[in-house]
């Protein structure tokens, strides 16, 4: 058997379906490949895994029809607050406070659970008649010639079309088949995730405390309800991801503090093992790379799925305008104007997060005055508050047209 699309897709998590739901609106066909059978993707349990989107981020999701599904669980971020300490002796007297009353376009950011987010991406593509989903195969080759690129699943069937994306995550089997390397480090660290119920309002305010092993990330959910993203030196969290879930609250409640009352574990409880990857090229013949595949970088800024989305947003625009122009998309040319874009962003983006986590993830005496002197200095001065607040919402650089809440 063999299928044709405009467009392949290799993998259905999150920035795949977004790509595909913005090819198709233009009017490409689009098929999207994943691994995970629909079952397994769809699973509608809790298990407290949250996305940070940025203000950016949820107008592309808009803009492609995916927010009205998601709007009544989306819990938007109306203050951020950082600081510094050590466990269970409070925070530094210095720290940074941003407040989306900074901004008149609204909340700097949302945060949505996976199972909200991913289901809701699916049941759009289902809608779409432009995309085809194959869920539950695996592509095993690709290979590329002059018209096109062609892959063959693990069923033996084979699905052709004039550019493949890889958007299968940071072990990226259409980056490695492509010949593409990566460059990066280990960071030591690894994230404990898990949500939890707290006694006390959350009030849409997002912490972020810095301790010498690595920062603890309190984000708001909706209902009294948190996600944690909390990491530590990869010894110590295996140990603590041993405990029960009542050793495993004790050794939390210190670094978590009293200030949301009573807390108690809410689902199930993860790790991720904490690294930055880039890969050397984000395009190859015919074929280009986005989200995780292209970069994976420390969840301390949690930029990650907002740099996805920003890949998703360049390399639709740049693919739409080239095929309106005439031009073919999967040609060499137009897929250079994509890493153009977005390499340079990147790379920015993932050193900016690994200086920020070497910065705080220790405990230099020298560098703990310099730095908490410095979120006193940042946290004082309205000009750089505002851009930090900018920041965070995605609003600056170029940013693609679908982030900027318009069609392309």
């Amino acid at each position: 058997m063999n299928t044709s699309s405009d467009i392949l897709i290799v993998g259905g998590g999150l920035n795949g379906p977004a790509l595909a739901l913005a090819l198709a609106d233009t009017g490409h066909s689009v098929t999207v490949i994943d691994t995970l059978s629909v079952t397994a993707r769809t699973d509608a349990a809790f298990d407290g895994r949250g996305y940070a989107l940025a203000l950016a981020s949820q107008r592309l999701l808009k803009t492609i029809g995916v927010w009205a599904s998601i709007a009544d669980h989306a819990q938007p971020m109306l203050e951020i607050k950082v600081t510094d300490g050590h466990a269970g002796s409070g925070p530094s007297p210095f720290f940074m406070h941003f407040d989306h009353a900074e901004l008149e376009e609204g909340p700097m950011g949302y945060m949505v659970e996976d199972r909200h987010l991913r289901p809701a991406f699916l049941a759009a593509m289902a809608d779409h008649p432009n995309i085809t989903q194959i869920s539950g195969k695996t592509v095993v080759a690709q290979s590329t010639d002059i018209s096109g690129v062609t892959v063959t699943l693990d069923d033996g069937s084979t699905l052709s079309g004039r550019v493949l994306i890889g958007s299968d995550g940071r072990k990226s089997g259409t980056a490695e088949r492509a010949g593409i390397k990566r460059s990066g480090w280990d960071y030591g660290q690894t994230a404990l995730v898990c949500a939890i119920d707290h006694e006390l309002p959350h009030n849409g305010i997002a912490h972020q405390f810095f301790m010498p092993p690595g920062p603890l990330a309190i984000l708001p959910l909706t209902g009294n309800r948190s996600s944690i993203v909390w990491s530590e030196k990869t010894e110590t969290a295996h140990q603590i991801n041993a405990m029960t879930d009542s050793d495993y609250l004790q050794a939390l409640q210190p670094r978590f503090g009293d200030f949301l009352g009573e807390i108690k574990l809410a689902g199930a409880r993860f790790t991720y093992p904490l690294n930055l990857t880039i890969a050397n090229s984000f395009i190859a013949d015919r074929m280009a790379l986005i989200g995780d595949a292209a970069h994976g970088m420390h969840p301390i800024a949690g930029q990650g799925l907002n740099a996805g989305l920003r890949d998703v947003g360049a390399l639709a625009e740049v693919l739409t305008l080239a095929g309106r122009r005439g031009e073919d998309i999967g040609g060499q040319l137009v897929l250079e104007r994509y890493q153009e874009w977005r390499r340079f962003d990147t790379a920015t983006l993932a050193m900016a997060t690994d200086v920020f986590n070497k910065l705080f993830s220790n405990d230099n005496p020298i560098l703990r005055l310099g730095r908490d002197i410095g979120m006193g200095v940042l946290g004082s001065l309205p000009g750089l508050r505002r851009g930090f607040v900018r920041e965070a919402a995605g609003l600056t650089g170029d940013l693609p047209v679908l982030l900027q809440g318009k069609q392309i």
